[in-house]
């Protein structure tokens, strides 16, 4: 798996384009970097930058910004709602994919090593990455913000843990670390900065102190009124969205605006947000609201439009959730094909594709004809007492016909490793071993991959089941096809399993697959036959 890291360091410059722009231009410049989203603001004074790259390239792309803000940023002159302590006043390093917390920590320490040294300002290190438990958290490292950081830096204890720890006015001091995925999310008000502060002040983890802790875990939060808005905030950072995800903040803010007869318009995330936490809060509405969505899309846009994302900007998922940023774009060149492109290439003078690529998908159209079935049965007046079936049913077919899709281009494929061994040099004996080794290994995955046709198809069948007894009578041929597709991909998929069983050498490895495939390939038969059964008789 690629490694990727994002970074989101917050600078202290929120009103100057050309500044805003010339940090944003260093970041995009940085080999391996992809610039995500750039978050100015006014009122806050402060713009947050969130970029993805390695663990290399991210370290590069966060000095490059750096090097802009120690150029055109002058903390002397700087003022603005949200606290802060430097020209760059924070860098947390965040994992996303192929990296662990640890990596992080160490890509944190590495850049403030490299930028403390060639910038000659002060860093200290905060969340994961830190040293002592006392400057863990960031409101503990930033207390006292920029102005006090002259006198705070003569304390012994709050030496920097890289660079000088002499005050350098036109900077101040950087907080970077790793940590969790950190949600800054913004809850509208038409009210006043007092009361969005109050309801900020029982909600917070901290409340109004140790003696008055507030409702909910892992939040962080404040009230301030934005002159742009002309409304008031209740600003919060969901430092574990899975302890307290977005809906629940929301929620609980609306709780609280209603005892102050106050009306909550809506919300923002600032910078980019994880694809779970916006299904979290889909679930939940879906669960509340009985209703019954299963794409993800629509649950998505069911998000958006409960927690009234879109009411200071548009919120565009493909811009803003991470995963679809990030994502790349299937290499599918059978899957993309037409029907009659696919047909004919299958029909073309070549062993690829062949019968596992065909066999995944006839098994792709035997539970896309389900799901299709399902949905012209749910919703209609003539099947009002079915829907739990079809509620069952769509779900299931709907996702594993596009788990089996993708199966299409992998069964052609499968073969790679192996030939990549069959091609190794065999003159010496170490050789021969290397080359067996390769081309065994190569086996298992041609292997694994028509298996997991089979596994995939094998989960179709009590839905399936389901559409058979209970869905529209109408469509009875085409669940009858359904079920022999499914059963004929299933089928061909096995062949394709036991004719590359053939060379394996792993005896336990063979007799466990093949015990499992004859278990697959036998119910198949079984499934059909009641599918089929029980349509005679529609």
């Amino acid at each position: 798996m690629k490694k990727i890291i994002e970074c989101v360091p917050n600078f202290s410059e929120g009103r100057n384009q050309e500044v805003i722009t010339a940090i944003a231009d260093a970041i995009k410049n940085s080999a391996g970097c992809s610039l995500l989203d750039v978050d100015p603001g006014r009122s806050t004074n402060r713009t947050v930058y969130t970029f993805v790259g390695d663990p290399e390239s991210i370290i590069d792309g966060a000095l490059a910004a750096a090097r802009v803000a120690k150029e055109k940023i002058d903390m002397r002159s700087h003022s603005g709602e949200h606290p802060r302590f430097g020209a760059m006043d924070v860098c947390p390093f965040i994992p996303v994919a192929g990296v662990t917390m640890e990596e992080c920590a160490e890509v944190a320490k590495r850049f403030a090593k490299r930028a403390s040294e060639e910038l000659a300002v002060p860093f200290y290190l905060y969340e994961e990455a830190a040293d002592h438990d006392y400057r863990r958290k960031l409101p503990d490292v930033r207390r006292g913000e920029y102005e006090g950081l002259e006198e705070r830096l003569k304390d012994a204890r709050w030496k920097p843990d890289f660079g000088p720890d002499e005050f350098v006015p036109s900077w101040g001091a950087t907080a970077t670390g790793a940590r969790m995925f950190l949600i800054a999310y913004n809850v509208n008000l038409l009210g006043t900065s007092n009361q969005a502060h109050r309801i900020a002040l029982n909600l917070r983890e901290a409340g109004r102190g140790s003696d008055k802790p507030g409702r909910l875990k892992d939040v962080k939060g404040m009230g301030w009124f934005v002159d742009e808005y002309n409304m008031a905030q209740v600003t919060v950072n969901l430092n574990n969205f899975e302890v307290t995800p977005i809906h629940t903040l929301f929620e609980e803010v609306k709780r609280e605006a209603r005892a102050l007869r106050v009306g909550v318009t809506g919300s923002e995330i600032i910078g980019i947000v994880p694809l779970k936490s916006l299904l979290m809060a889909a679930d939940y509405y879906i669960e509340q609201e009985d209703l019954f969505i299963y794409e993800e899309g629509q649950k998505i846009r069911l998000a958006v439009e409960r927690l009234g994302l879109n009411s200071v900007s548009p919120f565009i998922p493909k811009e803003r959730i991470i995963e679809y940023i990030v994502r790349e774009k299937p290499k599918e060149p059978l899957a993309s094909l037409s029907v009659r492109d696919f047909i004919e290439e299958v029909g073309s003078r070549s062993s690829a594709p062949g019968g596992g690529s065909a066999s995944a998908a006839i098994a792709a159209i035997g539970a896309g004809l389900g799901a299709m079935v399902a949905k012209l049965t749910y919703g209609v007046r003539r099947f009002e007492d079915v829907p739990p079936h079809m509620m069952q049913a769509i779900p299931q077919h709907h996702r594993l016909t596009r788990q089996l899709i993708p199966m299409i281009d992998a069964d052609t494929s499968a073969f790679n490793e192996y030939m990549e061994g069959l091609r190794m040099p065999k003159g010496t004996d170490a050789e021969k071993q290397a080359r067996t080794a390769k081309m065994q290994a190569g086996l298992q995955t041609a292997i694994n991959v028509p298996l997991s046709t089979m596994r995939l198809g094998d989960e179709a069948w009590s839905a399936l089941i389901e559409v058979a007894l209970h869905g529209n009578p109408a469509s009875k041929s085409d669940t009858q096809v359904g079920a022999k597709s499914l059963e004929t991909g299933i089928w061909g998929a096995y062949q394709n399993v036991l004719i590359n069983m053939q060379d394996i050498k792993d005896k336990s490895y063979k007799e466990t697959i093949l015990t499992e495939a004859e278990e697959i390939m036998q119910r198949a038969y079984r499934k059909c036959s009641k599918v089929i059964a029980i349509l005679e008789h529609v």
